[in-house]
């Protein structure tokens, strides 16, 4: 998950924040050449993204088509035929611009950010140029906003629990981009030995780039 931000020279409620699931280099060239765009990366665990969008393409698929067995789809998963391309491709992308322009593009792990919410929230927000006041740290905001903006509060919020992206799409309501949100879910769905599989290629296509995932064990 990707997102832009235009940090203009004051604080404004109306920053543009555009989402984005494309690979690096299919940004616009606005964006790969600008100074004043801010780029935020959020990777997770390849076997927990694999298992997140199993669940989310089968959610959305027409009732009308036919069924795929998650082996089926996690074998194409781990030749690199996935949405987007290859999953290592996508996460390199983005770990390589983040190390060469660490000014403007900020590289996030799911399992990081889950587990140590506040201290990357900070972050977060000295990286897009809006840092917390001693005030509003002392007065529990940045606890406030991490609560405001959680997989519950979120996933239980009428709009998301009933309402949909297109009136006409019965397959685009907003639920299912809601399911668990869970580190290490994939052993609810992987063998050890699929899991194990998709470990080792990513341990391969990830060798010598500085950047690794805990492996194998659901809670990195």
């Amino acid at each position: 998950m990707v997102g832009f931000e235009y940090k203009p020279d004051v604080r404004q409620p109306g920053i543009p924040l555009i989402p984005t699931h494309a690979p690096y280099h299919c940004l616009p060239k606005s964006v790969l050449g600008s100074d004043d765009v801010k780029v935020v990366y959020i990777c997770r665990d390849p076997k927990d993204a694999f298992v997140s969008m199993f669940h989310f393409a089968a959610n959305r698929r027409p009732k009308e088509n036919e069924h795929i067995a998650i082996e089926e789809a996690f074998e194409l998963f781990c030749l690199g035929r996935s949405v987007f391309g290859p999953a290592w491709d996508h996460i390199l992308g983005y770990w390589k611009a983040s190390q060469e322009r660490p000014e403007k593009v900020m590289f996030l792990k799911y399992e990081e950010l889950m587990n140590d919410s506040e201290l990357y929230v900070k972050k977060l927000a000295e990286f897009i140029g809006y840092p917390f006041s001693f005030e509003e740290e002392q007065g529990g905001v940045v606890k406030k906003l991490i609560d405001l903006c959680s997989f519950e509060n979120l996933s239980n919020l009428d709009v998301n629990k009933t309402g949909k992206r297109h009136e006409d799409d019965d397959e685009a309501t907003n639920k299912t981009f809601f399911r668990k949100g869970k580190v290490g879910d994939w052993q609810n769905h992987l063998t050890p030995e699929m899991a194990n599989r998709l470990d080792n290629i990513v341990e391969q296509k990830l060798s010598g780039t500085g950047l690794s995932f805990e492996l194998n064990n659901g809670s990195s």
